[in-house]
């Protein structure tokens, strides 16, 4: 305000010593004033912000977003602040892991102000205050574990920075939103020696992967082989049975033929004409093994009764007669 009204005295005193325009001097010191008093009274704050007033040097008031009156000479502006979600980068740090391992890490810090006037007066600049916190916080929580689980375990460190910040920024008018962890970079020997690791396990993953696909070749191969001769050996099974049934079949018609053969010879036996067919029929047979038996070897055999052939004819009557006999017993 003060340039303002240096400007306007200057430019009355010209005003006032120049002749022509000595008399309007007055009104326009005045009326330049009643300006510099409105433009230095009335205070638009944006949305989203909050401006802090100081009234002779002391704390007096926070201005809401619109249109705000103060009263110039006694009140000035002395902070500004936005109460929007702010992001910040928290510088690249090396930490050390609890197994002696360097980590380079770097994150970002999600903060908002919630009281403008603790965060004009709670601390001298609260995004370094908040900044340093996050990266001792940081320090601590990976000096805690092991190289392997700070990788596995971001999301446990990004929350117990969280819990940090939010508890000490209460006192700064700060809440700290969130907080990530962008980049966790070990040495280059850890890097080499992880990417062994890796492609060590990769190998091991796929030896494993083409043993059980062997595996699973030869199981269904075995089990194929051991279908095949189940279905074999029932095929097998099948067709002797088959060929049983037929056999069997084939003996029962043979038996049954020779069976009503023997009833049709037995039932001709009955006359007179049958048995004289059945004599010549035995005295045929008599005759042509006597002469098979020639033709077979040296030694002839010759009956005692050759020279009666009826003789023999009757004796085989008989015991053709006998056998009808017991069978008619039988029945």
């Amino acid at each position: 305000m003060f340039p303002k009204l240096i400007v306007v005295f200057v430019l009355s005193a010209f005003a006032f010593f120049f002749e022509p325009t000595q008399r309007f001097a007055i009104p326009f010191f005045i009326l330049a004033v009643a300006v510099v008093f409105i433009i230095e009274g009335v205070r638009v704050v944006p949305q989203q912000n909050a401006w802090v007033v100081e009234r002779l040097g002391k704390f007096h008031k926070t201005l809401e977003p619109g249109l705000n009156i103060i009263v110039p000479f006694f009140d000035r502006l002395a902070y500004r602040h936005s109460l929007k979600e702010v992001p910040f980068d928290v510088p690249e740090q090396v930490c050390i892991t609890r197994d002696n391992t360097q980590l380079t890490v770097d994150g970002i810090i999600y903060y908002q102000v919630t009281d403008p006037k603790l965060a004009s007066y709670g601390t001298s600049d609260y995004v370094v205050a908040i900044t340093q916190l996050a990266q001792t916080t940081l320090r601590s929580e990976i000096g805690k574990m092991e190289l392997d689980r700070t990788f596995e375990s971001r999301d446990e460190i990004n929350h117990r920075v969280v819990s940090v910040l939010d508890e000490a920024g209460r006192t700064w008018g700060v809440k700290v939103l969130r907080y990530e962890i962008k980049n966790l970079t070990p040495p280059e020997s850890i890097l080499r020696a992880m990417q062994a690791q890796i492609t060590s396990e990769r190998e091991k993953r796929a030896l494993i992967a083409k043993s059980e696909g062997q595996r699973q070749e030869e199981i269904n191969l075995a089990d194929g082989e051991r279908q095949a001769k189940i279905l074999q050996s029932e095929g097998d099974k099948t067709a002797a049975i088959n060929k049983a049934q037929g056999e069997a079949t084939a003996i029962r018609a043979i038996a049954d033929a020779q069976a009503e053969a023997v009833r049709a010879v037995a039932a001709a036996m009955g006359s007179e004409e049958g048995m004289r067919a059945a004599n010549l029929k035995i005295a045929e047979q008599y005759v042509t093994a006597f002469g098979a038996l020639a033709k077979a070897g040296n030694t002839l055999i010759v009956p005692t009764n050759l020279a009666d052939p009826a003789s023999f004819i009757a004796a085989a009557m008989t015991v053709i007669d006998r056998s009808r006999a017991r069978e008619a017993a039988a029945s």
